[in-house]
């Protein structure tokens, strides 16, 4: 290199260097107010409503195809469950035996099922919204894996 000068191949940014921005509508400050307005709108449903499930189909149809489409950056998921992790998997494991076979043998005041314990706390327009932001952060959690 004569006079000190550097070759264009040198001047051009190498791809491990390189940091994507993520489009606009992904930052936080977009996404949580945006999950906020539409866990509102949805807290106006009565749970356990055709409504309500018309609702959540349409968000988690449009969740499902942001995630299936690459439409969104990807954060990298671990190849495998951490032990400490993994011990998350026995109560849910548990759980949802539970569940199926309550649900087989019929909910009854002994056994109630999760939709008969959660009605009288859904049955609250607060609640109901909460809940909804909590499944609309969780899903674009796992939309972004």
């Amino acid at each position: 290199m004569p006079f000190g000068f550097a070759t264009i191949e040198a001047m051009e940014p190498r791809p491990e260097y390189v940091i994507e921005r993520t489009p606009t509508w992904e930052r936080p400050l977009v996404l949580v107010p945006s999950f906020a307005v539409l866990a509102l709108i949805g807290g106006l449903f009565p749970s356990f409503s055709v409504a309500a499930n018309l609702y959540v189909l349409a968000l988690g149809g449009v969740l499902m195809w942001l995630g299936l489409a690459n439409r969104t950056a990807k954060r990298e998921s671990p190849w495998r469950l951490e032990r400490g992790a993994r011990w998350w998997l026995l109560p849910a494991g548990i759980f949802v035996a539970i569940e199926l076979v309550n649900f087989l043998y019929g909910s009854t005041y002994a056994h109630p099922t999760l939709s008969v314990l959660v009605a009288e706390p859904l049955a609250h327009y607060p609640v109901r919204s909460v809940a909804y932001f909590a499944w609309l952060a969780g899903f674009w959690g796992l939309v972004r894996r």
